[in-house]
């Protein structure tokens, strides 16, 4: 009974990891059109009484602002073209700011975003953490630094039902996120902590303070990656 119990448990894990590095491999090159973020959000639109609503289009990253590349690596990830996937410094003041505050500040970086937003669920559990670096590590391994901005950019949350720089662009300020300003690409930046709860049209102290600190430090991000 124990081997069987074993050789089922083998059958799994090794499912899994040819699963995973097949799926890590397909995006590599293929839209990401749909994630489990997208499903949870519709999901609780419905629970919530709302006709589900998923706005998304997805560009190539030559279809995208080079100030948008700059505005994200500035008020998300700084370090970005310069780590594996990984981000310990920032991880750790992250660690100590929450063990002394009350609000809880991540110290992600945008390959751990993009790994978590393609191929997990939202939430803080240790068990969703290890899953993250474990994506994080093959997407840093099979992806260009420039396929996991061109994903990020795509998939990330950028409003209720909104998803993308794209549609984030053409609803704001009614253009393409390759026309996008400087300006315009930072404040879309400076909502991506919580883009439900501001929006580039908001001028509250929070997006404005955050979008004054991305605009000072685009001008040392790289507007193209490899």
């Amino acid at each position: 009974m124990k081997k069987r119990i074993v050789k089922c448990l083998v059958r799994i894990i090794l499912l899994f990891f040819i699963a995973s590095i097949l799926s890590v491999l397909i995006y590599s090159f293929a839209p990401v059109f749909i994630t489990p973020l997208m499903l949870i959000r519709a999901t609780e639109q419905v629970f919530d009484g709302r006709w589900p609503v998923m706005h998304k289009r997805w560009v190539s990253i030559d279809e995208i602002s080079p100030y948008m590349v700059q505005a994200v690596m500035a008020g998300e990830d700084q370090k970005f073209t310069s780590h594996w996937g990984f981000d310990f410094e920032s991880m750790k003041k992250a660690y100590m700011y929450n063990k002394k505050g009350k609000k809880i500040r991540g110290g992600s970086t945008i390959s751990q975003q993009t790994a978590k937003n393609v191929f997990l669920w939202p939430s803080r559990s240790y068990i969703r953490k290890v899953f993250e670096a474990y994506f994080t590590l093959l997407i840093e391994l099979f992806w260009s630094k420039e396929r996991i901005m061109e994903v990020y950019l795509n998939v990330i949350e950028t409003g209720d039902g909104l998803y993308g720089v794209e549609m984030a662009a053409r609803k704001y300020f009614k253009k393409s996120s390759k026309k996008l300003t400087r300006s315009e690409a930072a404040t879309i930046a400076a909502c991506l902590p919580n883009p439900r709860k501001y929006t580039p049209l908001s001028n509250s102290t929070f997006v404005q303070k955050r979008k004054g600190f991305i605009l000072r430090y685009m001008k040392y991000m790289p507007a193209r990656l490899k």
